[in-house]
Formats: C-alpha cells, structure tokens, sequence
C-alpha cells in the first residue's frame, strides 16, 4: 500500500516536471471557459488563435472538449492525423501556421463517440499537455467543455504557467447562472480570468440597423458588476458566424462588422496581457 502510494506520487511529480518543461517554451496559456454548452466556444478559440497567427505570432491549441472536439471543423483540419516523433506527438499543421491537437484526430468517423470515463480524459489532456511537441509558441489556446469538471479540473491543476481564462456567456439568466460557477472556480483556484465574451448579445437588423436585445441585457450588466469583469467582445446573432464556423473560415480574417468585432477582441486581449 505505502510502495503503491509513493510511485503514484513520484508519477505525479514526474508528469508535473514534464509539462512545465514542454510549456516553458510557450509564453501565453489561455483557456476559453463556459458554464454552459452550446454558447460558442470553439467559435471564441479559433477566432482568437487565427487572429493572433495573421498578427504574426505562433499560435497553438488544444481541443479538450473530449467528448465534443469540434476545433479540426472549425479549422478545416478534419482530414487531417498527428505524426509521431523521438521527441512526442507531432501536433496537425493547421492552417494560418496554427499548430492543432484534438482527440478527433485519433478517431475513425466524426461520428464516433468516446464512451470515456473522467480518468481517461484527463489522461488525455494530460497527454496533450505534455507529449506533444508544441516547440516555441507565443498562445497556446485552450478550449475547455462547458462546466467545472473533469477537463477545467486538470488544466488548472497541471498547467502551473496558465496566463488565464477567457470566459463565454450567452445572455439568458440560465447560461449567466450556470458562467457564475465556472467563474467562482477560477477565483477558488486563483486563476486569472482576462475578459468575457457574450455570444448572441444582440440582433442588429439589416434594414434600419437598430439593435434589439433578445434575450435582455439585465442579467450580463448584473454578471458584470458583480464580478467586476471586462468584455472583451459583445458578438451579435447573425447566420454568417455559424456558417463561418461550420465552413473553417474564421471571421476574424472577414471584412465586416463581425470580423471587426473579433479583431477587436484580439486587440483588447493582447492590451491586457502585453506581450512583447
């Protein structure tokens, strides 16, 4: 029992030094947090990462939604499979010179489902986080599942260096509710939270182009002072970003509004964090 309690040990520790060791090449880790599902994500993650790649800077991310990794759609990498090394796992290429790795790419079908237990998908992040050849970066984007589990739980616990999270709200009380937990965990856990995002904040109408808040503003302005955070972006309800996303062409590199919006966002992250 005392001999299985001290190589269990002696492995954690051992796993800690090497993701310290693989991550110190890189300068910014940001994870994209929600409480709820469905609020756009991976829509944030690759916009944001595809933003900082044109700006010049050497991007990575990580898909940990285990269960849902939709980040090789988002980025037109589905075709796509990891290589092996001496040194660990070779990450996809992906385009824009972004750096890729997703438990899809493991997978025979996009249909396929991973009928895991929590131990074997933080195993798996885990894995990411320390047997992939990530090299020299400067971001290492995160895109977390919704909620304050399995996948949240051990990015926190074993990427030490994170810079912090970016957090994704929709404006219905539901999805405020549930952002609040995912919040209170980074403060338990004294993580850094840089901004907040609230997807489908408005509808702005083609014709006149008045704004009309569909689901009220009430309960983000309320999340807001309460936890005193900064929005980094407020992204409308508009077709062309679901489409943007189901097509892997980020709106970010668009010349629209929306695309504005998002290389706003870029903007007011890198103000906060300052890179050099």
């Amino acid at each position: 029992m005392v001999k299985d309690i001290r190589k269990a040990v002696s492995e954690l520790f051992e796993t800690r030094i090497k993701i310290d060791k693989r991550m110190s090449k890189i300068k910014y880790k940001i994870a994209i947090l929600s409480g709820k599902g469905g609020v756009g994500k991976t829509t944030i993650s690759v916009n944001l990462a595809v933003g900082l790649a044109v700006l010049g800077y050497k991007v990575g991310i990580i898909d940990a939604d285990i269960y849902g990794p939709n980040i090789p759609i988002a980025l037109g990498t589905v075709d796509k499979k990891p290589l092996g090394s001496k040194e660990g796992i070779l990450p996809v290429s992906g385009k824009y010179g972004i750096k890729v790795m997703s438990v899809q790419y493991f997978l025979q079908r996009s249909d396929e489902p991973l009928v895991w237990g929590g131990s074997l998908v933080s195993k798996a992040i885990i894995q990411f986080l320390r047997d992939v050849v990530w090299d020299e970066l400067d971001f290492l984007i995160i895109d977390l599942p919704p909620g304050t589990g399995d996948e949240a739980l051990t990015v926190f616990q074993f990427l030490r260096s994170l810079t912090g999270v970016i957090i994704v709200t929709t404006p219905q009380k539901i999805a405020i509710s549930d952002v609040k937990k995912a919040i209170n965990m980074c403060k338990k856990m004294n993580i850094n939270i840089l901004g907040i995002v609230e997807n489908m904040s408005y509808f702005k109408c083609p014709y006149c182009g008045s704004e009309f808040y569909l689901f009220g503003k009430k309960n983000i302005d309320s999340l807001l002072s309460e936890f005193r955070g900064d929005f980094l972006a407020r992204i409308p309800i508009d077709p062309i970003v679901t489409e943007a996303t189901d097509k892997g062409e980020p709106l970010v590199l668009q010349s629209n509004q929306i695309g504005e919006i998002f290389r706003n966002m870029v903007k007011r992250l890198l103000s906060k964090i300052n890179p050099i």
